[in-house]
């Protein structure tokens, strides 16, 4: 039996009271950094093989099923606002469509041609990457996408919550963050989704700011696409040039990005 899959560490969960309930749940989220930690030379070889790809015009893609899926999904979709870059840059493909976003789809995570067909719609080559989500490091959908791409020539990553998987077996680049069993048994949305959101979060972000889209710690290149966007575009602008306030927001009006205000205000002081 796979990790993923092994009996819960407690027990007669429907017994305890709310408060034992939280506390369990919390003792066992306390495990996820640790784990992850443990693969940061791993995450590290994935980031590495990523920029320089990027670079020369590759796109990231996320492949996964039901929640591996979504997460992968979400990672692709704040890219675009928090870094400024195109949509088409990161791409998440989920088993069976965007319809699974939210309900799930019956027996779409175990075709095993389906993922390659979907990457192949976005006629991928061998600048791209793609990087299969499983916490069971099993999903047909998954493996069947990674085998495909990595025999047409594209650099191949995972994460997975198993070790020693048929996914990990399967990349260049594997990831395996070993959380232990799950507090409600199998339910992998749990302790597995959030160590891969986690390693989610830290590659998308370690990719973006080598690639220039950060700039001493700010996103320099984000979309304002709402007030508060708005608001902290104008702080920035200000702290960096020492303009008032007014002065910050007609600069950003004018240049639609904080990179750009910024590079237009220093531009006229020399």
């Amino acid at each position: 039996m796979s990790i993923t899959e092994s009996n819960s560490l407690h027990n007669q969960l429907e017994q305890k009271t709310t408060l034992e309930l939280l506390h369990g749940i919390n003792q066992e989220d306390q495990k996820i950094a640790t784990a992850v930690y443990q693969e940061i030379g791993s995450i590290e070889s994935l980031v590495d093989c990523i920029v320089p790809k990027m670079k020369k015009g590759g796109r990231l893609f996320y492949i996964g099923a039901g929640t591996s899926g979504r997460l992968g999904v979400v990672d692709a979709s704040e890219c675009p606002p928090t870094f400024g870059v195109s949509f088409d840059t990161i791409i998440g493909l989920i088993a069976g469509g965007d319809q699974a976003i939210r309900n799930a789809v019956e027996f779409a995570e175990d075709d095993d041609l389906q993922a390659w067909k979907d990457l192949q719609a976005f006629q991928v080559n061998e600048k791209d990457v793609v990087i299969g989500i499983a916490a069971s490091g099993r999903t047909p959908y998954v493996v069947g996408g990674v085998s495909a791409a990595k025999k047409a020539g594209l650099s191949t990553g995972c994460i997975t919550c198993n070790p020693n998987s048929e996914l990990a077996d399967s990349v260049d680049f594997p990831v395996a963050v070993v959380v232990g069993p799950e507090y409600v048994t199998g339910s992998t949305r749990m302790k597995a989704g959030t160590a891969q959101k986690l390693v989610l979060n830290m590659i998308s972000t370690a990719v973006m700011i080598k690639l220039g889209k950060v700039v001493g710690n700010k996103m320099v290149d984000m979309q304002l696409s709402n007030h508060k966007l708005e608001d902290r575009a104008i702080k920035m602008v200000v702290e960096a040039t020492s303009l008032s306030r007014e002065s910050a927001q007609k600069l950003l009006s004018r240049h639609g990005s904080v990179r750009k205000a910024i590079d237009a205000h220093d531009s006229n002081v020399k």
